[in-house]
């Protein structure tokens, strides 16, 4: 079993092959939000990395977000295409557990934070189980603050990864009981994005492609201008 992994939640696009034997290859950017452009020379260059066909994939999997909403668009509809014209099922994949998943071995409560823009941060909380990580709350959008009010209220021992953090040092770095994350983690990874979608491929958690829809935690930014616009 081959997975084509798809990621473009945020400013950097990238990729990944692997299956049973792990990531076979990968390729990660950040090129001025040029998801459209660079996604796929990067799945023709992993797949030459790989020596890989197209044909010899049988599960396309993607990030869902939340995330920027171009980039989501861009990669969603590009695994649903590759797809399609590969007659292949698809999973789904939340861009918050792909940002704790690389840091799933820490005892600590773990806060996966990406930036939302406008001043606001996609977060979610986790905790070490057997063979993993269990997301402990749905994905919720706030202000840095409402973040560290939150793990204030907790009062536990956080490990706080992701770019939200990295975007606002000064409302997390002074909390006590909180590590920052290295900026190596900071963004969702390809490579983790198959190794997840390889586990629910194991267990059949097939979706359909006309079932998996991008998660949106608040309107896009044009469907917000025009409401402004028609308020006014």
């Amino acid at each position: 079993m081959l997975i084509l992994g798809i990621e473009t939640s945020t400013q950097q696009v990238g990729c990944a092959i692997g299956g049973h034997e792990g990531v076979l290859a990968s390729a990660h950017s950040a090129r001025g939000r040029r998801h459209a452009e660079t996604l796929t020379p990067s799945i023709e260059f992993i797949c030459h990395q790989a020596r890989i066909e197209l044909s010899e994939i049988s599960v396309v999997a993607v990030d869902l977000g939340p995330g920027l909403f171009t980039g989501l668009r861009v990669g969603i509809a590009s695994a649903k295409a590759f797809a399609h014209a590969l007659r292949v099922p698809m999973i789904g994949v939340n861009s918050l557990d792909l940002v704790a998943f690389p840091v799933r071995f820490s005892p600590r409560l773990i806060v996966a934070a990406l930036d939302a823009r406008r001043g606001e941060l996609y977060f979610a909380f986790y905790r070490q189980v057997p063979g993993g990580l269990q997301r402990l709350s749905d994905p919720e959008l706030g202000s840095p603050d409402d973040l560290a009010s939150e793990i204030i209220a907790r009062g536990e021992e956080c490990l706080l990864v992701g770019d939200g953090p990295l975007r606002y040092p000064d409302v997390f770095s002074g909390l006590s009981k909180v590590e920052l994350a290295s900026r190596e983690v900071a963004y969702p990874s390809a490579r983790s994005l198959v190794q997840l979608a390889h586990a629910r491929a194991l267990r059949e958690e097939w979706v359909n492609p006309w079932e998996l829809e991008p998660i949106y935690l608040r309107p896009p930014d044009a469907e917000i201008n025009w409401q402004t616009r028609d308020s006014a």
